[in-house]
């Protein structure tokens, strides 16, 4: 059938990610440091991925294209919403304590500062209790190990969910909204590398928490790829 559907000018993508977390049918992926459209059937045609994308790199066009089949998307969505089928236990919510006199020392790397488990975005659940009242820190993964003082800096008494844009197949923004709309969430803090591709998770949040309906008080921290904060 013709019908409007996106096009995506690989010239122009800075590999930001921005627009595969947009997209909520899961139409578009990242594939070698590019956005590419990987299921024509999965894109509705709507343009949800046009203003998220800071280069101009998408535009719709008409053309044959199959139909829309939101059964199919639906269908992707709930496999990747499913609990893993071992039943794995390293999934399992859990909150750390941690000694209150070693947690209030700044200058202690050895000792970890980690508040919860699990820290993966697509991992931990939307309801746990440690989100209540929480500082939320939304990390890229690397970020971490570039940053050498992370735990104290950033992980300490904060709620800790870290992800990559660019590698995960997930759209953050449905997860993350959640997470701040059904909690009391009292800050949210996203740490980024400065690599273009890792814009995705900052766009992430921004979505979510205008999404969510509340105003809460948020920052970014862009850290160097040797190591140093940007701010």
């Amino acid at each position: 059938m013709i019908r409007n559907i996106i096009k995506i000018d690989e010239e122009k993508c800075n590999g930001c990610g921005a627009c595969a977390a947009a997209c909520h049918e899961g139409a578009i992926e990242m594939v070698n440091g590019k956005a590419r459209l990987i299921r024509e059937d999965y894109c509705d045609g709507l343009g949800d991925c046009l203003p998220s994308c800071p280069t101009g790199a998408i535009t719709f066009e008409e053309r044959e294209a199959p139909a829309y089949n939101e059964e199919a998307v639906l269908a992707a969505k709930k496999r990747q919403s499913a609990p893993l089928p071992c039943g794995c236990p390293g999934t399992n919510s859990k909150a750390i304590k941690r000694d209150a006199q070693v947690c209030s020392t700044v200058n202690t790397p050895a000792v970890s500062q980690l508040q919860q488990w699990p820290v993966q975005i697509k991992l931990v659940p939307v309801n746990a209790p440690y989100f209540d009242g929480a500082n939320l820190l939304v990390a890229a993964d690397c970020t971490a190990y570039a940053y050498g003082n992370f735990h104290n800096e950033f992980i300490r008494n904060k709620i800790t969910l870290i992800g990559c844009p660019k590698l995960d197949s997930v759209d953050y923004t449905d997860k993350l909204t959640a997470i701040i709309a059904n909690n009391n969430i009292k800050s949210v803090t996203v740490v980024r590398m400065e690599v273009p591709c890792c814009g995705g998770i900052e766009y992430a949040v921004k979505n979510a928490l205008q999404a969510s309906g509340k105003f809460i008080p948020w920052s970014v921290v862009t850290i160097s790829t040797d190591g140093r904060r940007l701010d």
